[in-house]
């Protein structure tokens, strides 16, 4: 698999080889040792997830405290969407910017959206079904979100995504300012700090 960092420092992008014969297809869609090479240390995997959407359903932006916050390991196996990593770490030199990156059942990419993230995808098509592995398990009292629809993100959803179909809590989720004022950001030294203590830990371990 070919593992490129994009330009939001923590995130990447994963493109498996495929592997067509008569039979259908075969790949692999995660490795632990690739992994963590490339991102200094491993998923430390403690539950998975998955969501099945509608054509033009928008979930997120949505992130966790830090520690531990909650990396996130995305990849799509029906339909498409257009995956967003947002770096809302208050002080980073990109806070406030975004990329973004088709996950698909043709490509079958991944991406990896590191502690400290924000993390939001579009559906392009009826039935998209998202999995995602993830470093910590669900807690409510850290979990946070800043509305997708916020101007100062700015995130741009393609024209065949139709019209955005959000939940409530999301359309209700504060902008990424007025999360910053009601302190509810991770900062870029605290989440820089501890994926220092990760990648020790693993360099350490190996």
């Amino acid at each position: 698999m070919q593992i490129r960092e994009l330009t939001i420092a923590g995130a990447f992008e994963v493109t498996p080889r495929q592997f067509p014969d008569d039979r259908g297809i075969f790949w692999e869609w995660y490795r632990f040792d690739a992994l963590a090479e490339a991102v200094g240390h491993p998923l430390d995997l403690r539950q998975g997830n998955g969501s099945v959407s509608r054509r033009g359903v928008v979930r997120g932006i949505h992130f966790a405290d830090v520690p531990p916050s909650q990396a996130k390991y995305v990849t799509v196996t029906a339909g498409a969407v257009i995956d967003y990593v947002i770096d809302i770490r208050v002080g980073s030199p990109t806070f406030g910017k975004w990329e973004a990156v088709r996950l698909d059942a043709v490509d079958r990419r991944a991406v990896y959206v590191g502690e400290g993230l924000g993390h939001a995808f579009v559906s392009l098509e009826d039935g998209s079904t998202v999995t995602y592995l993830v470093s910590e398990v669900f807690n409510p009292a850290a979990e946070h979100g800043v509305t997708p629809l916020d101007e100062t993100v700015g995130l741009e959803f393609p024209a065949e995504a139709g019209e955005p179909l959000l939940s409530p809590k999301d359309l209700e989720a504060p902008t990424l300012l007025d999360a910053r004022a009601a302190g509810l950001l991770p900062t870029w030294e605290h989440a820089s700090a501890f994926t220092r203590t990760l990648d020790a830990r693993w360099s350490a371990e190996g």
